[in-house]
């Protein structure tokens, strides 16, 4: 019943918001912001927690601050994506302005392959359709399976929608799918600074210990892709900015292993300080670092996990 009340509710976003006049949707969102930033919920008190070490000089005052900026930037994100198969392609190259765009041109001229990594920061699915809009460049990216199925489907859809390729994270053929994209000289593209698995690789990320996915880095070793560390954020206009960061460089010296886990620090410092510039729009209402992850209750007892852009 949960996943079908889910499914249906997330059909309703797309099939009412994306109707609305665009100054209708960005007052709704901001609404629902702030009703849940008041009610203080879980996943508002992780923010702040989470937020809590970013900008660790930060009183309660500023956190409070920095928690309701951050509910309305991570409400933004639904509304946009919500409105985005209704967007015009003029709207779509208009509404969004990365600098240091060159890393990205330069990279995918060279026809080694790109491997971009992106936080859960500003509007991923924006910046996707400005790549395949305004650059015509095509690019594959993964999306975990979510329950219910239809809902999956829906965001696969949405995304495809948009000039994506999307695989199911599951399954384990995604990697060499990925590579073989690489190898062709494509785009891929994935969220990277939250990673469970047994996997993950362990980074310091505002100092205290992290774990990221190995994904960017092992793809990049394996087909010599370039690495480019993406970040996103709003600001008082309708524009989302970014900026594509240096290629991330392979170590000289090392094991695999050690050249992926130092390729990973360099992707979570390049996080960091877009990070640390615009921290109300890094949308982390979950649980991040490993002191964290240490203490939470026991599986299906954690209630602070709040809700995760797929």
């Amino acid at each position: 019943m949960r996943e079908r009340l889910t499914d249906a509710l997330y059909g309703l976003g797309w099939g009412t918001v994306k109707k609305l006049p665009e100054p209708m949707a960005t007052a709704l969102g901001r609404n629902i912001a702030d009703t849940a930033w008041k009610r203080r919920g879980q996943g508002v008190t992780r923010l702040e927690a989470n937020l809590a070490r970013v900008v660790p000089d930060a009183g309660p005052q500023r956190l409070a601050e920095l928690s309701r900026a951050g509910m309305r930037s991570y409400m933004r994100y639904w509304m946009e994506s919500f409105r985005l198969p209704v967007w015009s392609e003029d709207r779509i190259r208009s509404g969004f302005a990365p600098e240091d765009l060159h890393h990205l041109e330069e990279a995918l001229a060279s026809g080694r392959g790109v491997v971009a990594a992106l936080p859960h920061m500003g509007n991923y699915d924006l910046a996707g359709a400005w790549v395949t809009t305004r650059l015509g460049v095509p690019f594959t990216t993964v999306a975990e399976r979510l329950k219910p199925e239809t809902l999956y489907d829906r965001f696969v859809a949405y995304r495809e929608g948009l000039g994506m390729e999307v695989l199911p994270h599951s399954g384990g053929s995604a990697f060499g799918t990925l590579a073989r994209r690489l190898r062709s000289g494509g785009l891929v593209c994935l969220v990277a600074d939250r990673d469970l698995s047994a996997s993950g690789i362990e980074v310091t990320f505002f100092g205290e210990a992290a774990k990221m996915p190995a994904g960017p880095a092992a793809l990049a070793l394996q087909t010599g892709a370039v690495l480019l560390p993406v970040t996103l954020w709003y600001d008082s206009s309708p524009v989302m900015r970014g900026r594509i960061h240096a290629p991330v460089e392979v170590p000289g010296e090392g094991t695999r292993g050690e050249k992926a886990t130092a390729m990973t620090q360099a992707v979570a410092d390049a996080f960091a300080s877009g990070i640390a510039e615009h921290p109300e729009d890094w949308h982390m209402l979950q649980r991040l670092w490993l002191a964290d992850l240490d203490r939470r209750p026991r599986p299906g007892h954690d209630k602070s996990s709040g809700t995760e852009k797929p």
